[in-house]
């Protein structure tokens, strides 16, 4: 069940109380009967793991995520390892698989 926190706006008195998300909100202050109202604080988030950002990875730095993807296959054929092992890969014209 979540804290809420409550301020009056007569005596400034401040209390946290304890609620159901169904539970109605407080009106009265307890101690001078003035009008209650509910505070909002910044609430401090942090997203752990990997994925949030582009930049999350600081060892790589702001280069490696501001280069667009390189497609596969144009990778492959400017590569001359990749063209010789796709040469060996298939079998030469006129010998017997």
């Amino acid at each position: 069940m979540p804290t809420y926190q409550y301020r009056c706006a007569d005596c400034g008195r401040e209390l946290e109380v304890v609620q159901k998300f169904t539970d109605a909100s407080l009106t009265e202050c307890p101690g001078c009967t003035g009008d209650l109202r509910k505070v909002f604080n910044a609430v401090g988030v942090v997203f752990k793991g990997s994925g949030f950002y582009a930049t999350d990875n600081r060892t790589k730095g702001k280069t490696d995520a501001a280069k667009p993807a390189t497609s596969a296959p144009a990778a492959e054929s400017s590569s001359p390892a990749a063209s010789a092992t796709a040469a060996s890969a298939t079998p030469a014209k006129g010998s017997a698989a």
